[in-house]
Protein backbone atom coordinates (compact mmCIF):
# COMPACT_ATOMS: atom_id res chain seq x y z
CA UNK A 1 0.00 0.00 0.00
CA UNK A 2 2.94 2.26 0.41
CA UNK A 3 5.18 2.85 3.35
CA UNK A 4 3.07 3.75 6.40
CA UNK A 5 5.30 3.68 9.42
CA UNK A 6 4.66 4.43 13.08
CA UNK A 7 0.88 4.76 12.92
CA UNK A 8 0.76 5.33 16.65
CA UNK A 9 3.00 8.41 16.35
CA UNK A 10 0.85 9.80 13.53
CA UNK A 11 -2.37 9.44 15.52
CA UNK A 12 -0.83 10.93 18.66
CA UNK A 13 0.33 13.90 16.60
CA UNK A 14 -3.24 14.42 15.36
CA UNK A 15 -4.47 14.55 18.96
CA UNK A 16 -2.05 17.29 20.01
CA UNK A 17 -3.69 20.47 21.23
CA UNK A 18 -6.99 18.87 22.17
CA UNK A 19 -8.45 19.47 25.60
CA UNK A 20 -7.69 16.59 27.99
CA UNK A 21 -11.28 15.30 27.95
CA UNK A 22 -11.47 15.55 24.16
CA UNK A 23 -8.23 13.62 23.83
CA UNK A 24 -9.45 10.94 26.23
CA UNK A 25 -12.80 10.55 24.46
CA UNK A 26 -11.13 10.14 21.04
CA UNK A 27 -8.54 7.71 22.39
CA UNK A 28 -11.21 5.56 24.04
CA UNK A 29 -13.75 5.77 21.22
CA UNK A 30 -11.17 4.58 18.66
CA UNK A 31 -9.10 2.32 20.93
CA UNK A 32 -5.89 4.21 20.24
CA UNK A 33 -4.41 3.22 23.59
CA UNK A 34 -6.07 -0.19 23.95
CA UNK A 35 -7.39 -2.97 21.73
CA UNK A 36 -11.07 -2.24 22.34
CA UNK A 37 -13.08 0.69 21.00
CA UNK A 38 -15.48 1.92 23.68
CA UNK A 39 -19.12 2.98 23.34
CA UNK A 40 -20.49 6.45 24.03
CA UNK A 41 -22.44 5.03 26.95
CA UNK A 42 -19.41 3.39 28.59
CA UNK A 43 -17.37 6.59 28.39
CA UNK A 44 -20.30 8.65 29.66
CA UNK A 45 -20.78 6.42 32.68
CA UNK A 46 -17.14 6.79 33.70
CA UNK A 47 -17.51 10.59 33.66
CA UNK A 48 -21.15 10.66 34.86
CA UNK A 49 -22.30 12.47 31.73
CA UNK A 50 -24.84 11.47 29.05
CA UNK A 51 -23.92 9.61 25.89
CA UNK A 52 -25.09 12.64 23.89
CA UNK A 53 -22.61 14.82 25.74
CA UNK A 54 -19.86 12.35 24.88
CA UNK A 55 -20.97 12.46 21.25
CA UNK A 56 -20.74 16.24 21.29
CA UNK A 57 -17.21 16.13 22.75
CA UNK A 58 -16.20 13.62 20.06
CA UNK A 59 -17.67 15.76 17.26
CA UNK A 60 -15.93 18.91 18.49
CA UNK A 61 -12.61 17.04 18.76
CA UNK A 62 -12.85 15.60 15.25
CA UNK A 63 -13.61 19.05 13.82
CA UNK A 64 -10.30 20.23 15.29
CA UNK A 65 -8.36 17.18 14.04
CA UNK A 66 -9.50 17.15 10.41
CA UNK A 67 -7.60 20.26 9.25
CA UNK A 68 -4.37 18.61 10.43
CA UNK A 69 -4.82 15.74 7.95
CA UNK A 70 -3.26 17.88 5.21
CA UNK A 71 0.07 17.10 6.83
CA UNK A 72 -0.46 13.43 5.99
CA UNK A 73 -1.77 13.77 2.44
CA UNK A 74 0.74 11.18 1.17
CA UNK A 75 -0.63 8.58 3.58
CA UNK A 76 -4.21 9.33 2.55
CA UNK A 77 -3.20 9.04 -1.10
CA UNK A 78 -1.60 5.67 -0.38
CA UNK A 79 -4.84 4.53 1.28
CA UNK A 80 -6.83 5.68 -1.75
CA UNK A 81 -4.52 3.77 -4.12
CA UNK A 82 -4.95 0.67 -1.96
CA UNK A 83 -8.73 0.89 -2.30
CA UNK A 84 -8.48 1.34 -6.06
CA UNK A 85 -6.45 -1.87 -6.27
CA UNK A 86 -9.23 -3.63 -4.36
CA UNK A 87 -12.10 -2.52 -6.60
CA UNK A 88 -12.84 0.62 -4.52
CA UNK A 89 -14.06 -1.35 -1.50
CA UNK A 90 -12.79 -3.78 1.13
CA UNK A 91 -14.33 -5.89 3.86
CA UNK A 92 -13.55 -4.19 7.17
CA UNK A 93 -11.86 -6.99 9.11
CA UNK A 94 -9.64 -7.90 6.15
CA UNK A 95 -8.81 -4.26 5.47
CA UNK A 96 -7.80 -3.53 9.05
CA UNK A 97 -5.80 -6.73 9.34
CA UNK A 98 -3.89 -6.12 6.10
CA UNK A 99 -3.08 -2.48 6.78
CA UNK A 100 -2.84 -2.39 10.57
CA UNK A 101 -1.43 -5.80 11.41
CA UNK A 102 -1.92 -6.95 14.99
CA UNK A 103 -1.22 -3.64 16.74
CA UNK A 104 -2.52 -0.78 14.64
CA UNK A 105 -5.94 -1.81 13.29
CA UNK A 106 -7.69 0.83 15.40
CA UNK A 107 -5.30 3.48 14.13
CA UNK A 108 -6.20 2.65 10.51
CA UNK A 109 -9.89 2.77 11.48
CA UNK A 110 -9.30 6.23 13.03
CA UNK A 111 -7.61 7.62 9.90
CA UNK A 112 -10.34 6.27 7.62
CA UNK A 113 -13.04 7.78 9.81
CA UNK A 114 -11.44 11.22 9.66
CA UNK A 115 -10.63 11.48 5.98
CA UNK A 116 -12.42 11.74 2.66
CA UNK A 117 -13.29 9.91 0.45
CA UNK A 118 -13.49 6.92 2.82
CA UNK A 119 -16.98 5.75 3.81
CA UNK A 120 -18.02 2.93 6.10
CA UNK A 121 -21.06 0.71 5.51
CA UNK A 122 -22.33 -1.18 8.55
CA UNK A 123 -23.10 -4.89 8.41
CA UNK A 124 -26.26 -5.76 6.51
CA UNK A 125 -28.26 -8.88 5.75
CA UNK A 126 -26.10 -9.80 2.76
CA UNK A 127 -22.82 -7.98 3.43
CA UNK A 128 -20.12 -7.81 6.09
CA UNK A 129 -19.06 -4.35 7.36
CA UNK A 130 -16.95 -2.66 4.68
CA UNK A 131 -15.19 0.54 3.65
CA UNK A 132 -15.31 2.13 0.21
CA UNK A 133 -14.14 5.19 -1.71
CA UNK A 134 -17.05 4.89 -4.15
CA UNK A 135 -20.54 3.89 -2.95
CA UNK A 136 -21.41 2.76 -6.48
CA UNK A 137 -18.85 -0.04 -6.10
CA UNK A 138 -21.12 -1.65 -3.50
CA UNK A 139 -23.95 -1.81 -6.05
CA UNK A 140 -21.55 -3.42 -8.51
CA UNK A 141 -20.43 -5.93 -5.89
CA UNK A 142 -24.04 -6.75 -5.07
CA UNK A 143 -24.88 -7.37 -8.74
CA UNK A 144 -21.85 -9.62 -9.20
CA UNK A 145 -22.50 -11.61 -6.02
CA UNK A 146 -26.20 -12.08 -6.82
CA UNK A 147 -25.23 -13.49 -10.21
CA UNK A 148 -22.56 -15.76 -8.72
CA UNK A 149 -24.93 -17.03 -6.02
CA UNK A 150 -27.45 -18.00 -8.70
CA UNK A 151 -24.67 -19.62 -10.73
CA UNK A 152 -23.53 -21.69 -7.74
CA UNK A 153 -27.11 -22.77 -6.99
CA UNK A 154 -27.47 -24.00 -10.56
CA UNK A 155 -24.06 -25.67 -11.00
CA UNK A 156 -23.75 -26.98 -7.41
CA UNK A 157 -19.96 -27.09 -7.50
CA UNK A 158 -17.22 -24.94 -5.90
CA UNK A 159 -14.98 -22.89 -8.18
CA UNK A 160 -11.50 -21.40 -7.99
CA UNK A 161 -11.05 -17.63 -8.21
CA UNK A 162 -9.53 -17.82 -11.74
CA UNK A 163 -12.61 -19.71 -12.98
CA UNK A 164 -14.92 -17.21 -11.29
CA UNK A 165 -12.94 -14.42 -12.94
CA UNK A 166 -13.51 -16.02 -16.34
CA UNK A 167 -17.24 -16.12 -15.61
CA UNK A 168 -17.11 -12.45 -14.57
CA UNK A 169 -15.40 -11.36 -17.77
CA UNK A 170 -17.98 -13.22 -19.84
CA UNK A 171 -21.04 -11.84 -18.02
CA UNK A 172 -20.08 -8.50 -16.45
CA UNK A 173 -17.09 -7.01 -18.26
CA UNK A 174 -19.33 -4.89 -20.48
CA UNK A 175 -21.74 -3.91 -17.69
CA UNK A 176 -19.27 -2.92 -14.97
CA UNK A 177 -16.03 -2.50 -16.87
CA UNK A 178 -12.50 -3.84 -16.43
CA UNK A 179 -11.87 -5.35 -13.03
CA UNK A 180 -8.75 -7.08 -11.78
CA UNK A 181 -8.88 -10.54 -10.23
CA UNK A 182 -7.95 -9.00 -6.86
CA UNK A 183 -10.79 -6.49 -7.15
CA UNK A 184 -13.22 -9.29 -7.95
CA UNK A 185 -11.99 -11.11 -4.84
CA UNK A 186 -12.78 -8.01 -2.76
CA UNK A 187 -16.31 -8.00 -4.18
CA UNK A 188 -16.78 -11.65 -3.21
CA UNK A 189 -15.24 -11.22 0.25
CA UNK A 190 -17.91 -8.75 1.37
CA UNK A 191 -20.69 -11.23 0.59
CA UNK A 192 -22.22 -13.28 3.40
CA UNK A 193 -23.60 -15.81 0.93
CA UNK A 194 -20.37 -16.80 -0.84
CA UNK A 195 -17.37 -18.04 1.15
CA UNK A 196 -14.02 -19.74 0.50
CA UNK A 197 -13.61 -23.40 1.45
CA UNK A 198 -10.60 -25.69 1.39
CA UNK A 199 -8.15 -25.59 -1.52
CA UNK A 200 -9.15 -21.95 -2.18
CA UNK A 201 -12.43 -22.98 -3.77
CA UNK A 202 -15.47 -20.71 -3.40
CA UNK A 203 -19.11 -21.67 -3.03
CA UNK A 204 -22.28 -21.04 -1.04
CA UNK A 205 -21.70 -20.85 2.71
CA UNK A 206 -24.45 -23.40 3.44
CA UNK A 207 -22.60 -26.07 1.43
CA UNK A 208 -20.85 -28.62 3.67
CA UNK A 209 -17.79 -28.51 1.42
CA UNK A 210 -17.46 -24.78 2.09
CA UNK A 211 -18.31 -24.53 5.80
CA UNK A 212 -18.62 -28.05 7.24
CA UNK A 213 -20.84 -28.29 10.32
CA UNK A 214 -20.03 -31.26 12.48
CA UNK A 215 -18.40 -34.63 11.83
CA UNK A 216 -20.88 -35.68 9.14
CA UNK A 217 -20.10 -32.69 6.93
CA UNK A 218 -16.37 -33.11 7.48
CA UNK A 219 -16.61 -36.77 6.47
CA UNK A 220 -18.63 -35.76 3.41
CA UNK A 221 -15.93 -33.26 2.46
CA UNK A 222 -13.16 -35.80 3.05
CA UNK A 223 -14.82 -38.34 0.77
CA UNK A 224 -15.50 -35.76 -1.96
CA UNK A 225 -11.86 -34.74 -1.87
CA UNK A 226 -10.72 -38.38 -2.04
CA UNK A 227 -13.07 -39.07 -4.94
CA UNK A 228 -13.42 -42.75 -4.10
CA UNK A 229 -14.92 -45.03 -1.40
CA UNK A 230 -12.88 -45.26 1.80
CA UNK A 231 -12.87 -47.21 5.05
CA UNK A 232 -14.15 -45.13 7.96
CA UNK A 233 -10.69 -45.19 9.57
CA UNK A 234 -9.23 -43.65 6.42
CA UNK A 235 -11.99 -41.03 6.38
CA UNK A 236 -11.18 -40.15 10.00
CA UNK A 237 -7.51 -39.74 9.16
CA UNK A 238 -8.27 -37.60 6.12
CA UNK A 239 -10.51 -35.26 8.15
CA UNK A 240 -7.54 -34.31 10.32
CA UNK A 241 -5.52 -33.41 7.21
CA UNK A 242 -8.11 -31.20 5.52
CA UNK A 243 -6.96 -27.99 7.23
CA UNK A 244 -10.53 -27.03 8.01
CA UNK A 245 -11.52 -23.94 10.02
CA UNK A 246 -11.62 -25.06 13.66
CA UNK A 247 -14.90 -24.12 15.30
CA UNK A 248 -13.98 -26.31 18.25
CA UNK A 249 -11.00 -28.21 19.57
CA UNK A 250 -12.52 -31.68 19.39
CA UNK A 251 -10.80 -34.19 17.14
CA UNK A 252 -12.67 -36.60 14.89
CA UNK A 253 -12.67 -40.01 16.61
CA UNK A 254 -12.86 -43.23 14.57
CA UNK A 255 -15.97 -44.59 16.31
CA UNK A 256 -17.71 -41.20 16.17
CA UNK A 257 -17.13 -40.98 12.43
CA UNK A 258 -18.44 -44.52 11.92
CA UNK A 259 -21.59 -43.80 13.96
CA UNK A 260 -22.30 -40.58 12.06
CA UNK A 261 -21.83 -42.19 8.64
CA UNK A 262 -24.32 -44.95 9.45
CA UNK A 263 -27.04 -42.41 10.25
CA UNK A 264 -26.53 -40.05 7.30
CA UNK A 265 -28.29 -40.81 4.00
CA UNK A 266 -25.54 -39.11 2.02
CA UNK A 267 -23.29 -42.10 2.72
CA UNK A 268 -23.69 -45.68 1.51
CA UNK A 269 -22.01 -48.67 3.15
CA UNK A 270 -20.45 -50.51 0.22
CA UNK A 271 -18.22 -53.00 2.02
CA UNK A 272 -16.90 -53.89 5.46
CA UNK A 273 -16.57 -50.43 6.99
CA UNK A 274 -16.19 -48.90 3.52
CA UNK A 275 -18.36 -45.91 2.64
CA UNK A 276 -19.17 -44.13 -0.62
CA UNK A 277 -21.29 -41.09 -1.42
CA UNK A 278 -24.82 -41.66 -2.61
CA UNK A 279 -24.37 -38.86 -5.15
CA UNK A 280 -21.76 -41.00 -6.91
CA UNK A 281 -24.55 -43.37 -7.96
CA UNK A 282 -24.24 -45.92 -5.15
CA UNK A 283 -27.53 -47.46 -4.02
CA UNK A 284 -28.29 -48.21 -0.35
CA UNK A 285 -29.13 -51.72 0.82
CA UNK A 286 -27.70 -55.20 1.20
CA UNK A 287 -26.18 -57.27 -1.60
CA UNK A 288 -29.56 -58.85 -2.25
CA UNK A 289 -31.10 -55.40 -2.69
CA UNK A 290 -28.40 -54.43 -5.15
CA UNK A 291 -29.02 -57.61 -7.19
CA UNK A 292 -32.70 -56.72 -7.37
CA UNK A 293 -31.85 -53.16 -8.43
CA UNK A 294 -29.55 -54.47 -11.16
CA UNK A 295 -32.18 -56.92 -12.46
CA UNK A 296 -34.94 -54.31 -12.42
CA UNK A 297 -32.74 -51.98 -14.39
CA UNK A 298 -32.30 -54.55 -17.14
CA UNK A 299 -35.22 -55.81 -19.19
CA UNK A 300 -35.14 -59.58 -19.29
CA UNK A 301 -32.91 -61.99 -17.42
CA UNK A 302 -29.15 -61.78 -16.81
CA UNK A 303 -26.35 -64.31 -16.45
CA UNK A 304 -24.57 -64.64 -13.12
CA UNK A 305 -21.46 -63.15 -14.73
CA UNK A 306 -23.38 -60.07 -15.84
CA UNK A 307 -25.01 -59.70 -12.43
CA UNK A 308 -21.70 -60.14 -10.64
CA UNK A 309 -20.03 -57.49 -12.78
CA UNK A 310 -22.76 -54.94 -12.07
CA UNK A 311 -22.98 -55.68 -8.35
CA UNK A 312 -19.21 -55.30 -7.98
CA UNK A 313 -19.60 -51.76 -9.30
CA UNK A 314 -21.76 -51.08 -6.25
CA UNK A 315 -20.24 -53.23 -3.53
CA UNK A 316 -16.80 -54.26 -2.30
CA UNK A 317 -17.68 -57.90 -1.60
CA UNK A 318 -16.48 -61.34 -2.61
CA UNK A 319 -17.97 -62.97 -5.72
CA UNK A 320 -19.17 -65.89 -3.57
CA UNK A 321 -21.28 -63.48 -1.51
CA UNK A 322 -23.12 -62.42 -4.66
CA UNK A 323 -23.58 -66.02 -5.85
CA UNK A 324 -24.91 -67.10 -2.45
CA UNK A 325 -27.54 -64.34 -2.57
CA UNK A 326 -28.57 -65.47 -6.05
CA UNK A 327 -29.49 -68.86 -4.55
CA UNK A 328 -32.40 -67.24 -2.69
CA UNK A 329 -35.26 -68.98 -4.53
CA UNK A 330 -37.85 -66.78 -2.80
CA UNK A 331 -36.39 -63.73 -4.53
CA UNK A 332 -34.76 -64.92 -7.77
CA UNK A 333 -35.64 -67.34 -10.58
CA UNK A 334 -33.08 -69.26 -12.61
CA UNK A 335 -34.17 -70.32 -16.08
CA UNK A 336 -32.90 -73.35 -18.05
CA UNK A 337 -30.27 -71.19 -19.71
CA UNK A 338 -28.77 -70.38 -16.30
CA UNK A 339 -29.98 -66.77 -16.37
CA UNK A 340 -31.63 -65.01 -13.45
CA UNK A 341 -34.65 -62.77 -13.02
CA UNK A 342 -36.69 -61.44 -10.09
CA UNK A 343 -39.39 -63.69 -8.76
CA UNK A 344 -42.47 -61.51 -8.69
CA UNK A 345 -44.96 -62.11 -5.90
Amino acid sequence: MGNITNLNKICQDLLKGLLPRQKEVIARRFGLESKERETLEAIGQSHQITRERVRQIETDAISKIKPRLKKYSKILLALTKYFKSQGDLKREDLLLSQLGGDKFQNHIYFLLTLADPFSRFSEGQNFYPLWTISPSSLKSAQAVNNFLASYFKEKKTPLSLPKIYTIYKKNFHQKIGPLSEQALLSFIEVSKEIEPGIDNLFGLRDWPEIIPRGIKDKAFLALKKAGKPLHFTEITSLISRLNLPQEDERQALVQTVHNELIRDERFVLVGRGIYALKEWGFHPGFVKDIIETVLRGRKGSMSKEEITKEVLRQRFVKVNTILMNLQDKKSFLRDPRGKYSIKEV
